[in-house]
């Protein structure tokens, strides 16, 4: 009888906010995304979304999330809001402050060690308040807590560079997050949508790094060349966030190189930004193209699947 209260066409359809979902609040239970009017007599979707209906549960799954959720083995960048006793707890764009614990980083040095009451002490030689960082997903918690770890070398604080935000589920999940491009700078793509833009690391640099644990910012001097490159490379990729293409280090690069007959300042121009749009569907559309023919008619994702 449930089932007559309910039209069946809008299942796995699309809403806004204030569509009726359900005409009768009584067999049916409101879940996320929806909300009883005023009379209490209709079920209406609070976000724009598509309808899931499990037993007598009525939701609505957001178009896309706002808020980054997270998986264990993500790669993100968060900032410190505050240093506690044993942990710091980081804002990454998610519903919930995130943690990472003084026993999931490494010390400087490579010391692998119980932590003491002076490692508490001086946590804040390590990260405080507002720095940067690069982290892990170690762990969720049933509320969505996320437990961040950075034992391997390759996390760590951020230096000189820029913070681009995007809307994370545009952001590709690969094997590697971490990326030297040819033109000069290194991104490294945040799953939670932050990406950092920064100067390609030296040798020394990287040297470093195991006698700091990846806990001293880089302060040298930046040449112009490499910061127009680091600032092109921001607004191509807020052009793909704009456009709503995914962004890896294909994409990027792509963009890249057709913004090079153009100023930089040019590439916030909405005209610029609709005809870059053009070249690179077009350029993605005979890409596929060529690769159909080499195949002989393959699924041209399928080796994208298999990667993830």
């Amino acid at each position: 009888m449930a089932a007559l209260n309910i039209d069946p066409s809008i299942i796995h359809q699309l809403v806004v906010p204030g569509s009726v979902v359900a005409h009768d609040t009584t067999n049916f239970m409101s879940g996320h995304g929806t909300y009883p009017d005023a009379t209490k007599t209709h079920l209406k979707a609070s976000v724009a979304g598509f309808v899931h209906k499990v037993d007598r549960l009525l939701c609505v799954e957001p178009v896309e999330n706002t808020r980054y959720l997270g998986d264990v083995g993500h790669v993100v960048i968060g900032r410190v809001l505050k240093v506690d006793q044993t942990r710091w707890i980081v804002d990454v764009q998610s519903r919930l402050d995130a943690y990472l614990p003084l026993a999931a980083v490494n010390l400087p040095g490579g010391e692998n060690r119980r932590r003491m009451e002076d490692d508490e002490r001086n946590m804040r030689q390590y990260l405080k308040e507002g720095d940067l960082f690069t982290a892990e997903v170690q762990q969720i918690y049933q509320d969505g807590t996320l437990q961040l770890q950075t034992r391997s070398l390759r996390y760590g604080k951020l230096g000189e560079g820029i913070l681009v935000h995007v809307r994370s589920s545009l952001v590709k999940r690969t094997k590697n997050h971490f990326h030297s491009l040819p033109c000069g700078a290194s991104v490294i793509r945040g799953c939670n949508g932050a990406i950092w833009i920064c100067p390609a690391t030296s040798s020394s640099a990287d040297s470093n790094v195991v006698d700091t644990g990846g806990y001293v910012k880089n302060i040298e001097s930046v040449s112009l060349d490499v910061r127009k490159t680091i600032v092109r490379l921001s607004n191509c990729i807020q052009i793909l966030n704009r456009l709503g293409l995914p962004i890896y280090d294909t994409s990027i690069m792509q963009i890249f190189e057709m913004s090079n007959v153009y100023d930089i300042d040019e590439l916030i121009q909405p005209k610029i930004i609709q005809t870059l749009a053009n070249q690179l569907r077009q350029q993605t559309r005979v890409g596929s193209e060529k690769h159909d023919e080499t195949n002989n008619g393959a699924d041209p994702y399928a080796h994208e699947m298999r990667e993830e």
